[in-house]
């Protein structure tokens, strides 16, 4: 990756970004898959506010992101594959197979441990999911994934396009598979073999906590079913089935100050992964 290109990083993202961001919004109006009971501008509203509160507090907070880091472990020989003559299209394959397994188990720690959990349930609180829902992460969790990204890019030094590659991709396809279109069957079917779609990803919103800890990727589909987490439909089907969590429900909970403190608010109970609470509720 050339110096150009990396000081270009920040426009590309946001231009994929932007497309994406519309192409979801223009698809869920024209062919949607669920009836939308609460209106747009509240909930989008205060969706992109926290997005821009995350985006800030990365760049305060981390004097490099993932790309700089595998720029920088590539000039200095850090990481596997900086060690070991491994050829480039096999790195670039591994690094970004290796870095979409590092989301997924972080995915399923953030499930699995309540402090943990109190930061990600800001994301499924919301209380319908469409593109906005894909970018509703708490300021903490977008930091503590980004630690994560860069610790696996320092072990590994990736090629930095791959790397580039795997946070373009990340992002677009977080807006795709939470995105409120309706995809036939058929080709749903087709689809989930090499990438989540929005009907294997709402599964993961339900308020079933037995439905809420499954289907943990977000790029990759393999992960779920290679390691048991994998849930085919919601019980309730995908019209009727209520998105969200039992606590938080109320439209106030959706402005962006509430998103906020919600970490401080109420039990991390019912949810977390092999809690007793689970269980019972599940």
């Amino acid at each position: 990756m050339t110096n150009l290109t990396l000081a270009d990083e920040p426009l590309i993202r946001l231009g994929f970004f932007l497309v994406v961001l519309l192409v979801m919004a223009i698809w869920e109006v024209a062919a949607p898959r669920r009836r939308r009971e609460i209106p747009r501008l509240i909930r989008w509203s205060n969706n992109l506010g926290i997005v821009a509160v995350d985006a800030l507090l990365l760049r305060l907070t981390f004097p490099v992101l993932a790309v700089g880091l595998a720029v920088t472990a590539g000039a200095h020989g850090w990481g596997l594959f900086n060690v070991f003559a491994v050829p480039f299209p096999l790195a670039v394959v591994l690094s970004f197979v290796a870095l979409d397994l590092a989301i997924y188990l972080q995915h399923v720690m953030f499930h699995a441990v309540p402090a943990l959990w109190r930061l990600h349930r800001m994301h499924h609180a919301d209380l319908e999911f469409d593109v906005s829902t894909g970018l509703r992460f708490h300021p903490l969790e977008i930091l503590l994934s980004m630690g994560l990204k860069l610790a696996v890019v320092a072990a590994l030094g990736p090629p930095a396009i791959a790397v580039l590659v795997f946070e373009v991709l990340l992002n677009a396809t977080a807006m795709f598979n939470h995105s409120n279109v309706r995809i036939p069957a058929g080709l749903d079917r087709l689809l989930r073999l090499v990438v989540v779609t929005p009907d294997m990803h709402r599964v993961h919103h339900s308020i079933y906590p037995s439905e809420t800890n499954s289907n943990f990727g977000f790029n990759l589909p393999w992960w779920d079913r290679l390691l048991g987490t994998y849930r085919p439909q919601p019980r309730d089907g995908h019209a009727a089935m209520t998105i969200g969590i039992e606590q938080f429900r109320t439209p106030r909970d959706l402005w962006l100050d509430r998103m906020l403190i919600q970490p401080l608010r109420g039990p991390a109970s019912g949810y977390p992964i092999n809690r007793e609470e689970t269980e019972t509720r599940a």
